[in-house]
């Protein structure tokens, strides 16, 4: 005898079902629940249906219910026998409600694809970030191979990069100006005074002055071996930075 049911996915049981298991006449269980919905809140509990009888094939008035109408409705039911069918539908309306909380087999199926494209929406994250990775590290590989073999020339070609990804070649100087302002800091030197000294030697050895005037700070940095070292790790971790490609530059 199942004393419980499941009705548009709410547990519920009878007017009909209560009757035969409390062993009361049904139009007396009927006219409790009728009494029962002259309460204003107790109206949601209870739904009206029918029922067809097995002799006459008529259909007859019944009523549904859920947990809460149960128990008004039984609340009045009194005696030993009484109880211990109270306790019964309580357990049964506990099954079918936790039967209610299960997931149906198209649920399972949904909730499996739906774990299924979130998986490989993860994977394939974490496939590009580590293809980003991996980019980014063969960047740094290529750049951090680079030897002082023709330095000017590829110093040059990354300070160009990097003055293109800050807005372009108006940005060049400021780049360029920046690692000699870094240079200045780590190798404790001054440039400007450096390129001074060197024109004035370069005028006592009766150098023009149109040369003169052709010499630069690169020129001050490659008179000195320490210097070039520290410029041109400066100028590979500015590129590093701005995740500059080196493609073309050679090692």
């Amino acid at each position: 005898m199942n004393l419980v049911a499941i009705q548009n996915r709410q547990a519920v049981t009878t007017s009909l079902q209560v009757a035969e298991s409390f062993e009361k006449r049904h139009d007396n269980v009927l006219r409790e629940i009728e009494g029962l919905l002259k309460i204003e809140e107790a109206q949601n509990y209870f739904h009206e249906g029918t029922y067809e009888h097995p002799q006459n094939k008529q259909l007859y008035r019944m009523f549904y219910m859920n947990r809460d109408g149960f128990t008004l409705l039984a609340m009045g039911f009194t005696g030993q026998k009484a109880m211990q069918f109270k306790l019964k539908y309580i357990q049964a309306f506990n099954e079918m409600e936790r039967q209610l909380t299960q997931p149906t087999t198209a649920e399972l199926i949904a909730m499996m694809a739906q774990q299924g494209v979130e998986q490989e929406r993860r994977l394939n994250a974490v496939e590009e970030k580590q293809l980003q990775l991996e980019t980014k590290q063969d960047h740094i590989a290529e750049i951090i191979a680079l030897n002082p073999t023709e330095w000017r020339k590829k110093v040059t070609n990354l300070i160009n990069k990097i003055a293109l990804s800050r807005g372009g070649f108006e940005a060049y100087r400021n780049v360029r100006n920046e690692s000699y302002q870094i240079l200045e800091e780590r190798g404790r030197c001054k440039l400007d005074i450096r390129l001074s000294n060197r024109r004035k030697e370069m005028a006592l050895n009766g150098i023009s002055k149109s040369k003169l005037d052709k010499v630069t700070k690169l020129d001050v940095i490659a008179d000195d071996a320490r210097l070039t070292e520290i410029y041109l790790a400066i100028v590979k971790e500015m590129a590093i930075k701005h995740q500059i490609k080196v493609e073309g530059l050679g090692a």
